[in-house]
């Protein structure tokens, strides 16, 4: 890949996370996007796990690690430790159940405390394709992604409706953050370097997307 001006030869890799209650669909919105896949009958994910997809931007490379957070009170505290250097964040929740709206602030909370207030956001309403049953409006998820600054969209991971360009609007949002900052600042430069992260090797070269898995107790 051709060195990019004023990134020191250094790859564009930006590290986003999905957060919501468990079973809103965020696995399947996160394989839906990688793989063009759909579980019916996927199960509840234990610790993380992440997918790395390639896009161009302003003819460039731009990767961006996909981290699949686990919703369940119980590995809450173990999967706080990975907000740590995001970019980027789709707060999912499922447009059929209240209860998975109402707990939205209490991720966004979590959201600020671990990550940095610059950080890019999109607030989801997964499961659109359920939209005859639906317990939140158009309306109230409009509301409050205006309220707490955040890009809104409603999507299916069953038909793919708004996946790709839910994912891809949140990347190039990072894209043009960095794009603006200056970065031929050493304290820039030290920055980017703290918060990339490391792509796992799949042994397919020229491969455009890599996958990994942690489980609840891995480090």
């Amino acid at each position: 890949m051709e060195e990019e001006e004023g990134l020191g030869g250094e790859e564009y890799l930006f590290k986003v996370v999905i957060i919501g209650d468990s079973a809103v669909g965020k696995s399947n919105l996160l394989s839906r996007y990688a793989r063009n896949e759909f579980n019916l009958n996927s199960k509840a994910t234990i610790g993380v796990e992440f997918q790395t997809q390639s896009m161009l931007i302003d003819g460039k490379e731009v990767k961006a690690q996909i981290w699949d957070t686990a919703g369940q009170e119980r590995f809450r505290a173990v999967t706080s430790a990975y907000y740590r250097g995001a970019v980027g964040a789709l707060i999912v929740y499922d447009i059929t159940r209240r209860t998975t709206f109402d707990s939205v602030v209490r991720w966004l909370d979590e959201l600020n405390t671990h990550s940095d207030t610059t950080i890019a956001r999109m607030l989801i309403g997964n499961k659109l394709d359920l939209a005859n049953i639906r317990a939140v409006s158009v309306e109230e998820g409009k509301a409050l992604a205006e309220a707490e600054g955040m890009f809104f969209m409603e999507t299916s991971a069953l038909d793919s409706t708004n996946v790709k360009t839910a994912f891809e609007l949140v990347i190039r949002e990072i894209y043009n953050t960095v794009s603006r900052k200056v970065l031929n600042s050493d304290s820039y430069k030290a920055e980017l370097s703290l918060n990339r992260v490391s792509l796992v090797d799949n042994g397919d070269e020229g491969s455009k997307q890599t996958q990994g898995k942690f489980s609840c107790c891995s480090r």
